[in-house]
């Protein structure tokens, strides 16, 4: 190659260069731009669903199981309330009774009341209940291959709902169905909408599930464990997601889970669930900062850290109470190493650390020693 070549050579290579930068900038820009007009979620002061006292009961052969005994929490709009707690404590009752899914016998909500904006829920006959059912309230289910019907097309699954609950023809659900899947991510649509749900991985599942729950633009949206089945890749995907759709629609969260990475990524308020009972309710960065019940302090601490190398984690010793027949006084008693006398018998009242922040423990009684 002669000196001439060489230069030229060299020249080439310099354009090349300077086009890759540029090219490189311009992502760069258009990223920053997206990440500047990326819209935020609004949480409204408006109330619009509200548990008050609920009982719930399950008869059987060995006796009454009390499920969930005295749950009460408000809801904003827009805004994600998380409900945690170990399995077993009452989580996935609750959002059953919210959206009438109790099997009546041998399921039984006893007493207290859920009210959605100006509709008493626990009132309402099976055929009224079908008219808020999907429309103004979904159901986002734990496990996506069982939730889907393996015999019908994703299309059909999705259609389904625009056409029971609205008046649009056969066309216009399509419509619909394909703006949906490209809302929730679903590369190809035209295609996706043909095939069954044996031909997608978990997380595509994961998102027709999303998509079937939010085609008929619910206000209140119920996502009992929606990333458990799912590995830590796809799951960052789908609470991406989760607060991609909040904040283009609106809708309000009720995020179930014992997940707490889960959690802390979108979880705006955080009920903690033991023995059928909310024992602490506070915003996110209260139950994570300054949690006050011990459950809730033995919850944060069995969470493996990477900032302590070496040091063993500490389990909640014990075993949750029989829900045949429950404690008389704080349910965390046998487990709870600050356990005094009066726990074992009387039922702590709900002490209000802040406008946001409520606890039921006697620890927080002005006679209770300092631990």
């Amino acid at each position: 190659m002669n000196e001439h070549q060489l230069d030229h050579a060299k020249g080439l290579a310099r354009e090349k260069r300077d086009e890759a930068g540029n090219n490189q900038n311009q992502q760069v820009a258009a990223t920053t731009q997206t990440a500047n007009t990326k819209k935020k979620k609004v949480i409204s002061s408006d109330v619009i669903l509200s548990v008050d006292n609920l009982h719930v009961s399950f008869s059987t052969y060995g006796g009454s199981v009390q499920a969930v005994r005295g749950v009460s929490f408000d809801l904003h709009k827009g805004e994600t309330l998380a409900i945690v707690g170990e399995s077993g404590c009452g989580k996935s009752v609750t959002s059953n009774a919210i959206m009438g899914l109790i099997p009546q016998p041998p399921g039984r909500i006893s007493a207290g009341k859920v009210m959605f904006k100006d509709m008493e829920l626990t009132k309402m006959t099976k055929k009224e209940l079908r008219k808020v059912q999907g429309v103004d309230i979904s159901m986002i289910f734990q496990d996506p291959m069982t939730a889907l019907n393996p015999t019908l097309t994703i299309g059909e699954q999705l259609m389904e709902g625009v056409r029971t609950h609205t008046n649009a023809n056969k066309a216009e659900a399509k419509q619909k169905a394909l703006a949906m899947l490209r809302l929730v991510g679903i590369p190809n649509p035209e295609e996706r909408l043909k095939q069954y749900p044996h031909q997608f991985s978990g997380g595509m599942r994961q998102r027709i599930v999303i998509a079937i729950a939010l085609i008929c633009e619910p206000e209140l949206l119920i996502a009992d464990e929606p990333t458990t089945a799912l590995d830590v890749t796809i799951q960052a995907q789908i609470l991406e997601l989760f607060e991609e759709i909040q904040a283009k629609t609106g809708v309000s969260i009720v995020l179930i889970t014992h997940d707490l990475g889960v959690v802390a990524k979108i979880a705006d308020r955080i009920a903690v669930m033991y023995a059928g009972k909310i024992i602490e309710i506070g915003t996110k960065r209260e139950i994570f900062y300054t949690p006050q019940h011990p459950y809730t302090q033995g919850l944060l601490n069995s969470v493996p850290r990477l900032d302590l190398v070496g040091e063993e984690l500490q389990p909640i010793e014990g075993t949750p109470p029989d829900l045949f027949a429950p404690p008389t006084g704080c349910p965390f008693t046998a487990r709870c190493p600050f356990a005094m006398e009066v726990c074992d018998h009387v039922h702590p009242a709900t002490t209000a650390k802040s406008f946001t922040h409520r606890v039921d423990c006697w620890l927080q009684d002005e006679r209770a020693q300092t631990v």
